[in-house]
């Protein structure tokens, strides 16, 4: 039985990864669960020099998910090669490095420096971030700005490319195909959606930004509904994240045309869901006496 897939010329040993900033740099979740057993490892975004991220408070519960606006709190790509790389290198996984930044020249000086770090297997760039020169517009809402940045990135980076998509714009489909015209080599999507609760009790804001991301099991359909679209339109794999908890919900991103899913906020109320997610899909494939995953990838397009 084959549980390996392929996302820009890495081979995963299966398909479930974690989803950037839910998992810190693995280290954190080490003491909960084997590392080597998950296709891939990704890091919580890294930028050039270290960000505080937002005030407190900066998490809510909501029905069905959960709200944060962390503000991609990280010590900067300095600490993160001297300190997380090498722990992560003693397991036998693939590592995905998230990257973040508020101008192009940013990102692709953190790229060029993990373009000399030989564990960063996979470049994961997140373009939810704004773009400071464009008025706080985030990268991922304007395809021209996604097909300007995944060249500009591509142009410095030694390692496959994934463009992580924002769900925040009317047409994910042109997102993704201007991402694939600038080069990418796969697409991470969805990123979280933006969301605001309320304390009525306090009138006032239940998050210090005012908004924040949603994710969570209730941005499942949403995101499931974007990444059966995007499969549709482009031809570089996709890897499927929002709300999966259980091997069921990965395996309904599969059949829409997913190579891979991420597994994020589900890992807060339960460390080991990834690997449970992980079993799942190998029982489903003796029970369903499938002998290789991408056999069932998009299958529901077919």
């Amino acid at each position: 039985m084959n549980t390996s897939v392929n996302i820009g010329g890495v081979r995963l040993k299966n398909p479930v990864m974690t989803a950037s900033g839910t998992f810190g740099s693995g280290e954190e979740f080490s003491e909960f669960l084997d590392l080597n057993r998950l296709g891939a490892v990704v890091t919580k975004g890294v930028s050039n020099v270290p960000w505080p991220g937002n005030p407190t408070p900066r998490i809510a519960e909501t029905a069905s998910g959960m709200l944060n606006a962390i503000g991609l709190q990280n010590p900067g790509i300095d600490v993160f090669v001297s300190r997380d790389l090498p722990f992560l290198e003693q397991f036998d996984t693939a590592v995905v490095v998230n990257v973040c930044g508020k101008t192009t020249a940013e990102y692709c000086e953190v790229v060029e420096r993990l373009a000399k770090e030989p564990r960063a297997d996979l470049l994961e760039i997140n373009i939810s971030c704004p773009n400071v020169k464009e008025g706080g517009i985030a990268f991922g809402q304007n395809p021209k700005a996604v097909e300007a940045i995944t060249k500009a990135v591509k142009a410095v980076a030694k390692q496959p490319v994934i463009m992580k998509l924002s769900p925040n714009v009317t047409d994910i489909t042109e997102m993704a195909r201007a991402a694939e015209a600038g080069g990418a080599d796969a697409l991470s999507l969805i990123n979280t959606l933006t969301g605001m609760k309320i304390d009525v009790e306090r009138q006032c804001f239940a998050l210090a930004n005012k908004t924040g991301g949603l994710s969570g099991p209730a941005i499942k359909p949403v995101a499931l509904r974007m990444v059966n679209q995007t499969a549709l339109a482009v031809g570089i794999p996709i890897i499927g994240m929002g709300g999966i908890q259980t091997a069921e919900d990965a395996l309904e991103f599969i059949l829409a045309g997913a190579t891979a899913v991420s597994v994020g906020t589900a890992g807060f109320h339960d460390p080991c869901a990834s690997l449970k997610v992980i079993s799942g899909i190998e029982e489903y494939m003796k029970r369903h006496q499938t002998e290789d995953i991408n056999s069932l990838i998009g299958i529901v397009n077919r």
